[in-house]
């Protein structure tokens, strides 16, 4: 399953959807973050009975220190469910790398991993992406904060 956000439906709106109301915290995309929406979606998700794969979860933002938070608090909601007995197998974050959004161009950055258009398109990991590499190999969210840098520097 995939999960970004929480989303309003107002019937008399044209698209069916409503904008967020005031004090929600929006992403790049102008989506509201609400981690325990992941956590709702998949006890929704489990009751047909299937594992569960999180195949895509990230924020597009400009501060990293924002998409640290935001993982933090998803992968929190993800544990949560797992505890309360929902069977999940994995998790994966959208997006490995700073991306090409078809309706928004490069604007958008999802990625653990920013591109540098400029400079040959390098590759220059985020402290989220350190982060999250010491989640995936521990699998403890305690030391997400204070992987925030590669080893050695």
């Amino acid at each position: 399953m995939q999960y970004y956000r929480k989303q309003w439906v107002d019937p008399a709106s044209p698209t069916v959807f409503a904008a967020p109301p005031d004090g929600y915290r929006l992403t790049q995309m102008g989506w509201a973050v609400h981690p325990d929406g992941l956590r709702q979606v998949l006890h929704r998700a489990a009751a047909t009975g299937l594992p569960l794969v999180v195949t895509e979860n990230g924020i597009a933002t400009g501060d990293d220190s924002e998409r640290l938070d935001y993982l933090k608090s998803h992968l929190a909601a993800l544990a949560l469910a797992i505890n309360e007995g929902v069977d999940v197998r994995g998790y994966l974050h959208w997006s490995a790398f700073d991306n090409f959004e078809w309706s928004e161009g490069y604007a958008p950055t999802f990625g653990l991993i920013a591109v540098d258009h400029d400079k040959d398109f390098a590759r220059i990991p985020k402290p989220s992406a350190y982060a999250f590499a010491a989640v995936a190999a521990t699998g403890r969210l305690d030391c997400a904060g204070r992987a925030i840098t590669p080893a050695g520097t």
